[in-house]
């Protein structure tokens, strides 16, 4: 099946609507019908503003990426940027065109 690979980057500390912007959009996608999404932790990065941000072990500030991805048709990938629009949510994103499917085996 040909798709898009969504990946949208959030720093982990965000909110939309009183709850984490990550958890909230993995929510949005599982009720347009988007049949998995998934959220990773970064332990160090930087983005446009060049500030270097890494994971120490004595900190308790949540100030890391988080990146939420989504492997989706591409009818679903215009579903959800058009509710990120409609929302007002300011965010970065790549889509990457992909082909997906599901191989079935005995596990």
């Amino acid at each position: 099946m040909k798709g898009t690979i969504l990946r949208f980057y959030v720093h982990e500390n965000r909110t939309h609507r009183h709850i984490a912007l990550f958890e909230w959009l993995l929510e949005q996608a599982k009720k347009l019908g988007v049949q998995g999404g998934s959220a990773f932790r970064a332990i160090a990065g930087f983005g446009r503003h060049g500030i270097l941000h890494e994971e120490h072990f004595f900190e308790l500030a949540a100030d890391m990426t988080v990146v939420i991805e989504f492997v989706v048709t591409d009818e679903e990938a215009e579903k959800l940027l058009a509710l990120l629009r409609s929302e007002r949510v300011s965010i970065f994103y790549t889509r990457v065109q992909a082909e997906f499917g599901v191989i079935e085996g005995d596990r």
